[in-house]
């Protein structure tokens, strides 16, 4: 959809790996050609790990770790 400008996801995963859930959002946006950013909020286990995997795919990804900041960052970049 040309109207959408960015994607927000926000992820409480409890019993799901976050590092698996990164990998699937990297994938998922590797097969989508002109994609919007992408902000990603994960909380859970190896959340640290998945920030780290987000921020080396070399996409238009953003890994926050606070909903606020992440949802602050969604907006502004929706505005550009």
């Amino acid at each position: 959809d040309k109207n959408v400008k960015v994607i927000f996801v926000n992820i409480f995963g409890g019993i799901v790996r976050c590092d698996l859930i990164a990998e699937g959002i990297i994938n998922a946006a590797k097969n989508i050609q002109n994609i919007c950013p992408i902000v990603v909020r994960l909380q859970g286990n190896r959340a640290d790990q998945a920030a780290a995997i987000l921020s080396q795919s070399g996409l238009q990804i953003v890994a926050e770790n606070d909903f606020l900041t992440a949802a602050k960052r969604a907006v502004e970049l929706s505005q550009q």
